[in-house]
């Protein structure tokens, strides 16, 4: 008899908000005929960014894509082409193409084992060890963590240093201080608009600097000021975003749970840690795990995973600076980064995920990590057999 090979569990699927919903802003806009240019739905949904975030309206914008948002931040700092940027290699490869197209260099160092991010008290450290100028500090949150970002406000102030910060899947975990920081609202994150981004700083000043150059430099004028680009919201995009602010209270309930069913199922698996903060009353979008199993690399879990029909992914791959596009960029000494890149995996996650499918990825994982340890025993004792004749 030929048994049904169950259904494959995929490890993302972005939600968005339907036709319908957005329907009534996407007739607004009509109605105006204003598409572009921070036209009135662009405006309000800035404006409710702000009031969420308790800002004032002038310390929020929206760009077309959360890169372009880093890379005007960097610009807006006015850095000398060339001076390093200081970032984790631990990211997503958007942080040194922003460096590079803002005319820095990016320079790779470590993250805390604990947090998984760059910190305040490492950059530090690294200032002093630094094989160049470093002309700005780019931290990331990593997937969406809570971060420590009043620290660096104080870092910036004492160091002398731009820092922008990273945070482009923390919707829901972001604290705005003076230092920007950039928040995604690509389609996979919490809060999308399909292509998008957000800069949010209590710094107004530089906030119009950015507003600016990414409408070709213009200044309450068609006379560009600034060496500005095209990197405004549309309409269209803010239509989308309103009717995802909408439905954000509903979706942020059901990733708080999805990740406390996630954390609670998870602390029974034998040799496996969550991401730092996870399932901690916060919204993110991914759930990603370390091997803690000697000799079981990622790649094995994945490979394993994916014959019991369960996707799964490693987001980050082996780190930036591995990557060919980065691989000529300086770096630090990146133990715990490498350490993260071989045992690092993230297991599905996505609100259509249903309590049989979680329940499938966690014996799958288990499953997965009880062989691995059997085959090492297996060869440990093998091993010592031979040992023991010769």
């Amino acid at each position: 008899m030929v048994q049904d090979t169950p259904d494959k569990i995929s490890v993302a699927i972005p939600r968005m908000p339907d036709a319908d919903m957005i329907l009534p802003y996407l007739r607004r806009m009509d109605a105006a005929r204003y598409y572009s240019n921070f036209g009135p739905l662009v405006e309000e949904f800035e404006a409710r960014i702000a009031d969420g975030f308790d800002l004032a309206p002038d310390c929020v914008t929206t760009l077309s894509s959360g890169t372009s948002a880093l890379t005007l931040a960097l610009r807006a700092s006015a850095p000398i082409p060339g001076n390093l940027c200081m970032m984790p290699s631990w990211t997503f490869s958007a942080t040194p193409h922003a460096a590079r197209e803002a005319g820095l260099t990016p320079y790779f160092v470590d993250v805390a084992p604990e947090s998984w991010a760059l910190t305040p008290e490492i950059a530090a450290k690294e200032l002093q060890a630094a094989p160049g100028t470093v002309g700005a500090v780019t931290p990331v949150a990593p997937f969406g963590a809570p971060i420590d970002y009043a620290g660096w406000d104080d870092f910036s102030d004492e160091a002398g240093i731009p820092v922008v910060i990273d945070a482009a899947a923390a919707f829901d975990t972001v604290r705005p201080g003076r230092v920007p920081l950039v928040v995604s609202l690509h389609a996979t994150k919490a809060v999308g608009v399909g292509e998008g981004g957000l800069l949010l700083s209590r710094d107004a000043d530089m906030i119009a600097t950015v507003r600016s150059l990414s409408n070709f430099g213009f200044q309450q004028s068609r006379s560009a000021k600034l060496p500005g680009c095209n990197a405004k919201l549309s309409e269209y995009a803010a239509a989308v975003g309103l009717a995802s602010l909408d439905a954000w209270p509903f979706v942020r309930t059901g990733y708080v749970q999805l990740a406390q069913s996630y954390a609670a199922a998870l602390s029974a698996v034998r040799d496996v840690s969550v991401m730092p903060d996870f399932g901690k009353g916060w919204a993110g979008m991914t759930c990603s795990v370390q091997i803690n199993q000697p000799g079981v690399w990622a790649e094995n879990i994945v490979d394993s995973l994916t014959r019991a029909g369960v996707e799964s992914r490693q987001w980050w791959g082996q780190g930036c600076h591995q990557q060919r596009a980065f691989i000529d960029f300086p770096r630090a000494s990146l133990a715990v980064t490498d350490h993260l890149a071989s045992y690092t995996i993230a297991l599905a996650f996505h609100l259509g995920l249903s309590s049989g499918e979680l329940n499938r990825v966690i014996t799958a994982l288990a499953d997965s990590l009880t062989e691995r340890r059997d085959e090492n025993i297996s060869e440990l004792s093998g091993q010592k057999a031979i040992a023991q004749a010769v």
